[in-house]
């Protein structure tokens, strides 16, 4: 009798992977950089006398149940509450102007609980994420009639929050929101003309910032300021609601030989030694020598700068090791969404992955050089307290696609 062909191992494992009720893929890989950001935290902060790789350690304690948590509730109920979800990430951001916000350099962006401090944009992704699932999920999308209502209503659901959240104001968090409701607008089959429309649309807004940013300069150069310190008065009379200091972000990015490479093109300046440095190896761990001495400043290098901290002491292979597990969970969250047993959790699971996929991609590419510098922190790998425990819950969200893709 002639065997049967044994599968290889590799579709062995996927087949298991596939019928398995729990995905250990995309847990495994958060487990591993969340250790290894403890010890990059650990390492950018080592000669500064802080110790909040001991406060990552807490986080990542408290990441792992609310991930646990969330994997086990169907999120069939997360529809059914959607409404009430999106109202509460909305009195989050309002708090921020209660006496539980707390302002500091010139931004509202979190809730003093006393021990611990919470940024409601935290919130209010999960929010709007939940809110805009929802909508498209129990929309039709046919008629140029019912995709104008759906419009509508999705504009409304995030139009409301990015306000409150540029009012803080939080431009980098502001505009994750974006490509998130794009993405999943797209899987919803809205028409072509829409998204010609949209592209339209962005070019324009670049078009004017950019034209802004161009007099910002020349109102600089006309009364001889200094891009530091100059009292916020452009601001004042420009129309666009940025700040001067978000203007000098994008004025280091395309113009640095015109900005104080001792102020604010400063970081970006160490962030592409520490990288560049690093060679194919790194130096070693706890060994870089731009966090060490202070050229990369001790208040950014172990949060939005945690990467050239790595890139430098762990160098090329370390670096792409750090992209190859990201690329794992997004990937993963992708084969999940097509996984789903409804349209919701293919929104839901897209969703989550497209934000994910802005927060690498712009963090990595500020510290490189290839976009403006913003605040948005490196997933997992950044001391961040709230941000660390809401990656956590999000991706608990796709692990609940998962689990519930169909009845066992």
């Amino acid at each position: 009798m002639q065997r049967r062909p044994q599968p290889a191992p590799l579709s062995r494992f996927l087949q298991v992977v596939s019928k398995s009720r729990f995905d250990l893929i995309t847990p495994s890989v958060i487990l591993f950089l969340g250790i290894i950001g403890i010890f990059f935290i650990y390492s950018a902060q080592l000669y500064s006398g802080e110790t909040l790789y001991k406060k990552q350690i807490v986080w990542l304690i408290l990441g792992v149940v609310a991930y646990v948590i969330l994997a086990r509730i169907d999120y069939k109920y997360f529809l059914i509450y959607s409404h009430w979800i999106y109202l509460l990430a909305l009195i989050a951001l309002l708090l921020i102007w209660s006496p539980l916000g707390l302002t500091r350099g010139g931004s509202s962006r979190w809730l003093n609980f006393g021990v611990f401090l919470f940024q409601p944009v935290e919130a209010a992704k999960f929010g709007v994420l939940i809110m805009s699932a929802s909508i498209l999920a129990r929309s039709e999308i046919g008629s140029i009639k019912e995709s104008l209502m759906v419009l509508g209503k999705m504009a409304l659901a995030v139009s409301i929050p990015m306000l409150l959240i540029l009012l803080q104001p939080d431009l980098g968090s502001a505009l994750v929101l974006p490509p998130m409701v794009f993405s999943l607008l797209f899987v919803s089959n809205l028409a072509t003309r829409f998204f010609i429309a949209s592209i339209a649309i962005v070019l324009l807004l670049v078009g004017i910032v950019a034209v802004d940013v161009y007099r910002y300069n020349r109102f600089l150069e006309e009364n001889n300021l200094s891009p530091m310190n100059h009292g916020r008065r452009y601001e004042k009379i420009s129309l666009l609601p940025l700040r001067d200091y978000q203007r000098n972000r994008i004025l280091s990015f395309v113009a640095p030989d015109k900005i104080d490479p001792n102020g604010i093109g400063w970081n970006l300046r160490q962030s592409l030694i520490s990288v560049g440095s690093g060679g194919l190896t790194g130096k070693g761990w706890t060994e870089g020598t731009q966090a060490k001495l202070g050229y990369l400043p001790r208040g950014v290098a172990h949060n939005d700068f945690i990467f050239p901290v790595l890139a430098e002491e762990k160098g090329f292979i370390g670096s792409v090791t750090v992209l190859a597990l990201f690329g794992l969970i997004l990937g993963n969250g992708i084969r999940i969404a097509g996984m789903a047993r409804d349209r919701f959790g293919t929104l839901l699971a897209l969703g989550v992955t497209t934000i994910f996929a802005i927060h690498v991609f712009v963090n990595i590419a500020m510290t490189i050089g290839l976009i403006p510098i913003t605040g948005l922190p490196l997933p997992f790998l950044s001391y961040s307290g709230s941000f660390f425990l809401s990656c956590c819950i999000f991706q608990g969200l796709v692990q609940s696609v998962y689990r519930f893709r169909r009845d066992f």
